[in-house]
């Protein structure tokens, strides 16, 4: 069974969405920070950056570009991936998908 492109869109700071995805993610499956989510990705977060670099030891970890001008994210946390829609569009083709609230 391939990896699933896992997307959250609610913040971290608000939610324990990201604890929930990884018991279920298989290893290798990206994680995708959308909408309130892709503030998790700011540089400067001590608790975002400790909780987010585990995470990427085993989930490549992506954030909408729009949705981090959009809140006023400038500098994302070395080692996630900024994409456009263009991108999004080009995982959500690659993986089979589950968006979590």
């Amino acid at each position: 069974m391939r990896n699933m492109l896992h997307i959250i869109n609610r913040s971290p700071f608000y939610t324990k969405t990201v604890d929930t995805v990884l018991k279920f993610s298989k290893k290798g499956s990206p994680i995708l920070l959308i909408e309130d989510a892709a503030a998790a990705a700011a540089a400067g977060s001590a608790l975002c950056e400790a909780k987010l670099g585990n995470i990427m030891r085993d989930h490549p970890i992506y954030a909408l570009k729009e949705d981090l001008e959009a809140r006023g994210v400038h500098k994302v946390i070395e080692g996630i991936k900024v994409i456009d829609y263009a991108g999004f569009v080009e995982l959500v083709e690659k993986y089979n998908t589950c968006s979590w609230a």
